[in-house]
């Protein structure tokens, strides 16, 4: 099926897929980092079940969509409201899963009246968060590229970029190089063959032009994010792993502890990736029927 294009008011294209039911409750799904339109996402059978219609896109940089140079995490907020004008969608719910949760975040802050349900898997807390050590319990890798990206922008979009050239012409090389920090649940999940398929053609979507969205991403977590936890009015549902180490389990303690209306499910023996396989009952409690 060929992406949707939509135009924002700033004249950015953003690439926009849809799944599920057409006629169905609509909820966005904001993709992991890095990622695109195409991730992991319940089957369109699952979807017609739960009557859902669901909204997934490029975010700037990422595969069809254009770049948005110096955007916050709070930029998410107005590419959702342009594709939800678009469809001519006035109330909607927004799901995002690791580096989509902070964005979906956003849309529950700056998007009141129009997002009525959030739900944050395996997501960051601000790096200013107030109390949360940032770094404790996060996997080596991440620690490295998110303190480069304080330090240097320019050499870690640099390096960003080779990698990710790497990984366009290959992406079993991101699984591989993910696997010697994999904790054994996350290890179990990445070796399903239908799983790894599903990750390799989201990231070679993700890289399909170059690194942008990828090292934005990046840029914009490390960064002031635009709104503050306690703006998020929507009701919110949190979930996740405790053992994760990419998106260590403290950050949506913390979460949980500055949004009004968030509950928090912390899942004992889950870890990161284990956040595919909650994704339907995510969709589920966001298409429930808005108040």
């Amino acid at each position: 099926m060929q992406p949707r294009l939509v135009k924002t008011a700033d004249c950015r294209t953003l690439a926009v897929q849809t799944f599920g039911d057409p006629a169905g409750r609509p909820v966005f799904l904001l993709h992991g980092t890095p990622g695109s339109k195409v991730g992991p996402t319940p089957r369109s059978t699952v979807l017609y079940h739960l009557g859902v219609h669901l909204i997934a896109f490029d975010r700037p940089g990422y595969g069809g969509s254009d770049r948005l140079r110096g955007r916050q995490v709070a930029s998410a907020a107005a590419d959702v409201r342009a594709i939800a004008d678009e469809f001519g969608l006035e109330r909607f719910a927004v799901v995002g899963r690791s580096g989509g949760g902070p964005h979906a975040l956003a849309c529950g802050a700056l998007l009141p009246g129009r997002v009525h349900r959030v739900a944050a898997l395996v997501s960051l807390a601000p790096r200013d968060a107030e109390g949360l050590d940032w770094y404790a319990g996060m996997t080596a890798s991440n620690v490295r590229a998110y303190r480069a990206a304080e330090r240097d922008h320019q050499r870690i979009a640099a390096t960003m970029e080779q990698r990710a050239r790497r990984i366009r012409d290959d992406p079993a090389t991101l699984i591989a190089d993910l696997r010697r920090e994999l904790s054994g649940t996350d290890r179990a999940v990445v070796s399903d063959a239908g799983i790894r398929r599903l990750l390799q053609s989201n990231y070679r979507e993700a890289f399909r032009q170059n690194a942008d969205g990828w090292i934005d991403d990046v840029l914009a977590f490390t960064t002031d994010w635009g709104f503050k936890a306690q703006d998020v009015t929507a009701a919110t549902w949190l979930w996740h792993g405790a053992d994760d180490m990419f998106s260590p389990v403290d950050h949506s303690r913390w979460l949980a502890a500055h949004i009004p209306d968030a509950t928090l499910f912390l899942e004992p023996g889950a870890a990161h990736f284990s956040s595919f396989r909650v994704l339907t009952a995510a969709l589920k409690w966001a298409a429930g029927s808005p108040t």
